[in-house]
């Protein structure tokens, strides 16, 4: 692919991916939050339906990927939950206790409402449309995990960024592996519920960070 492409790629890439973080951290409007995600998540899904009639060769079969991704889970959530009880047990699921009604709508909603379109930005897209700038194996990992992270500057604590850059790299993972949106926001959905149960909840809310 010829300089001028891949210029304007990353052009593009670092103007959506980072230019648009730090717009709507220094708007600080929910609305107007909720309205990129979606309307950018819409926009790439229609571009990724009519980009995905190209061949991306083979994939890992999904149900050994959905094996890894549970058995991984199935190791870590206790670990999450033994350090959040131990580090600070006024918050080990204070969520559930004290608003049980708002933590179920919670884990129903969070995984459509949140998890999806963010996949869709974070793992499909840069997937798809910047593999000239990163590639497809391990810069593209290295690229989603860093614009997610960085996108969780909008909580204003080093805790969300953190733990988001770890997520991302696993995501990115295995949506590199198996090229599966539903892989991954399974994934994404089994770790950001966990969040908001065990009691971290607080470092993923605008509410908290904007006041």
């Amino acid at each position: 692919m010829r300089t001028g492409v891949k210029s304007f790629l990353l052009f593009e890439f670092l103007l959506l991916f980072a230019g648009v973080p730090a717009l709507i951290l220094l708007v600080r409007d929910r609305w107007l939050m909720i309205a990129i995600l979606w309307g950018g998540s819409m926009l790439a899904y229609v571009y990724l339906r009519r980009a995905s009639l190209r061949d991306d060769g083979p994939r890992a079969p999904f149900g050994g990927m959905i094996k890894r991704v549970l058995v991984r889970f199935a190791f870590i959530a206790p670990l999450v939950a033994i350090l959040v009880w131990a580090a600070s047990p006024e918050d080990f699921l204070s969520f559930p206790r004290e608003n049980p009604r708002t933590w179920l709508l919670v884990m129903a909603l969070y995984p459509l409402l949140s998890v999806w379109p963010q996949e869709v930005l974070y793992r499909a897209l840069i997937y798809k449309r910047y593999s000239p700038v990163f590639g497809e194996g391990r810069g593209y990992i290295i690229a989603s995990a860093l614009a997610f992270g960085y996108m969780h500057i909008i909580f204003l604590n080093w805790i969300a960024v953190a733990m988001t850059l770890v997520g991302g790299y696993l995501f990115a993972e295995d949506y590199r592996k198996g090229r599966s949106l539903a892989l991954v926001s399974i994934e994404h959905a089994l770790y950001g519920c966990l969040i908001f149960t065990v009691g971290l909840g607080r470092f993923f809310y605008v509410g908290a960070a904007w006041g």
